[in-house]
């Protein structure tokens, strides 16, 4: 492709390269896209992160996606306001989405009081239970299960090995990685009079509003009671736990290995990164963010920055991590200070 044709398609001005001409910079062929180290000169790369800008000067691709107000280089550009949304989608004109065509595979177990929409892909060993509703344009590939009452909205995408649980609910434009397990039981369990554990039927569904993606072996459990919701953009990362009745609010990333204690809250926008752990029965604030590992025992306010455990202000953990770095040379000298103390006590 063009790089011309590359700049009218992801809208974005093309900038020739430092005393190129214009026209030969419009026609230089992109064939593939490459990280900015490996690339080569029919490589599309781009650069989104400062840290990396300084590889643009050297760099061998034939062209990058940069911000407007990116230095001038020797290479071609490709200037636009998000460097790395246009490069997610220059991704996929080079490497489309596999397609699958409509039909349904003769191993597929499919129940007769179950509704299938137009166009449906339907893979070999899909289950699908009794009383389940799926939208148009669905795709359940090998081995997906449907329980019964399963409802699902257009554009479902179902990767091998995922399962929905009953009567479990989902929007239009929902997509599960393999193993994604949505509506698997609550841990719930109540202590008899002999110390055993009983456990507690988890009777209120998982529901999914539109464009959620839940990733592998993700797990999003029913609730006790009522429903543990998860709402419109949300993303799932690979082995997250949402425990039963959690609210997860719009356009929140929940990042790998974390998990929510039951009947947390998560507000709209928010980040929680890889192995954070949340207590349950408390809140996070919209827009809030919690860096890795960072354990969160109770609520989190609107807009913070939190880190370490117990959760507490960014900044803080920042310094009290490099305080603790010079915690040896500190201990070093108070005993040194004791000792002299000591010997001028000694003598007085």
């Amino acid at each position: 492709m063009k790089l011309s044709e590359l700049a009218e398609t992801l809208a974005a001005t093309l900038v020739p390269g430092q005393g190129q001409p214009r026209e030969s910079a419009a026609a230089v062929v992109i064939e593939d896209v490459s990280a900015i180290e490996t690339a080569g000169p029919a490589h599309l790369s781009f650069v989104a992160n400062p840290k990396y800008a300084h590889l643009a000067h050297n760099t061998r691709a034939g062209a990058l996606i940069v911000e407007p107000g990116f230095a001038a280089l020797k290479t071609p550009t490709l200037r636009i306001p998000n460097p790395y949304l246009a490069w997610s989608q220059a991704i996929g004109l080079f490497h489309p989405a596999p397609s699958y065509p409509p039909g349904i595979h003769p191993t597929a177990v499919i129940a007769s009081s179950a509704t299938v929409g137009a166009r449906a892909h339907i893979g070999a060993y899909v289950v699908i239970g009794p009383d389940c509703r799926i939208g148009d344009d669905a795709i359940l590939l090998p081995h997906t299960v449907l329980y019964p009452g399963v409802q699902v909205g257009n554009r479902f995408l179902a990767h091998a090995h995922s399962v929905v649980r009953e009567n479990c609910r989902m929007g239009d434009d929902v997509t599960l990685q393999n193993g994604a397990i949505i509506g698997s039981d609550g841990f719930g369990f109540a202590k008899d009079s002999q110390g055993r554990w009983i456990k507690i039927l988890q009777s209120g569904p998982a529901v999914l509003e539109d464009a959620v993606e839940v990733q592998a072996n993700a797990c999003v459990d029913r609730a006790s009671v009522g429903t543990t919701h998860i709402a419109s953009g949300v993303k799932i990362d690979n082995l997250v736990q949402v425990g039963h009745g959690s609210s997860v609010g719009e356009n929140t990333l929940l990042c790998a290995q974390t998990g929510l204690s039951g009947s947390t809250v998560v507000g709209k926008g928010v980040i929680l990164a890889g192995q954070v752990g949340a207590a349950g029965h408390l809140t996070i604030g919209d827009g809030a963010i919690a860096t890795a590992q960072t354990g969160i025992p109770s609520d989190v306010a609107p807009g913070a920055v939190v880190s370490g455990y117990p959760a507490t202000d960014n900044r803080t953990w920042l310094r009290t991590v490099a305080a603790l770095a010079r915690l040896p040379e500190l201990l070093k000298r108070v005993a040194a200070l004791e000792k002299l103390l000591g010997a001028r006590s000694d003598r007085s």
